[in-house]
């Protein structure tokens, strides 16, 4: 069994508000009775992709289990890369693939620079398809920002994966994929993608209000949220959500 924590859109900005979202949320899950076996942040970890907001993302992120990261739309490759990874700045995809007890987890770049809506390049996409190749039979799971799916939420699906169809296709050749999991939604949700379970991480810095709670898109006063994933000896993925009080 592997367990995984997943956190999305911190929009750390160099406020109080957001810092101390952050930091409950970190000590929460420096906090649990049985460590995870890694954290993964699924991406807008910086509010304006300043220097700044990635040093105090590269402190507040410390913790005693890996932390596995990819770019969200309001990140930018040069900064994420210098300050995150300890990289020359580039601006190229930020792929990488880490390996978690048995199971593979690749955290792939959705972002199109200058852009909000997400795409899964071409370079990405050959690097997703060589990548499972190389794994072989290891369960993996796909991470990146952007869902594909519709949220039924006009602001949301505004800003989607631009080309899930051709990510169908690419993962239609790979029977280790076990699912998908998104950030970019600020709200917990579940559905499922070219037959593979797809999970939307709440996010840290505020929530999506949906059409049928309100007229306002954000809704600033709910908790922090907090995704685990279960991978079991079967292969399945369970998620439970939780709130940080």
């Amino acid at each position: 069994m592997v367990l995984l924590a997943q956190i999305s859109d911190l929009h750390l900005d160099g406020s109080e508000r957001a810092t101390q979202r952050a930091v409950r949320t970190m000590e929460y899950l420096r906090g649990l009775a049985t460590p995870v076996d890694a954290l993964l942040v699924t991406g807008d970890i910086a509010d304006h992709a300043e220097v700044a907001e990635y040093e105090e993302a590269a402190r507040l992120l410390k913790a005693p289990f890996p932390v596995l990261m990819c770019p969200g739309n309001h990140d930018a490759r040069g900064p994420y890369r210098e300050v995150l990874l300890g990289e020359a700045a580039d601006e190229a995809p930020v792929n990488r693939v880490h390996r978690v007890g048995d199971i593979a987890v690749l955290m792939c770049d959705s972002t199109i620079p200058g852009r909000d809506d997400g795409e899964l390049d071409e370079r990405t996409r050959e690097w997703i398809a060589a990548t499972l190749t190389e794994l072989g039979g290891t369960p993996a799971l796909v991470a990146f920002h952007h869902p594909m799916v519709n949220m039924h939420h006009p602001f949301v699906d505004s800003l989607r994966l631009r080309n899930g169809e051709e990510l169908a296709a690419l993962l239609s050749g790979f029977e280790n994929v076990v699912a998908i999991l998104t950030g970019h939604t600020h709200t917990a949700a579940a559905s499922s993608f070219a037959g593979l379970p797809l999970r939307m991480s709440p996010s840290v810095t505020y929530a999506l209000r949906l059409p049928w709670e309100g007229d306002e898109i954000t809704n600033w006063e709910q908790p922090p949220g907090v995704a685990f994933h279960v991978v079991d000896e079967n292969r399945e993925l369970i998620t439970h959500f939780r709130s940080v009080a």
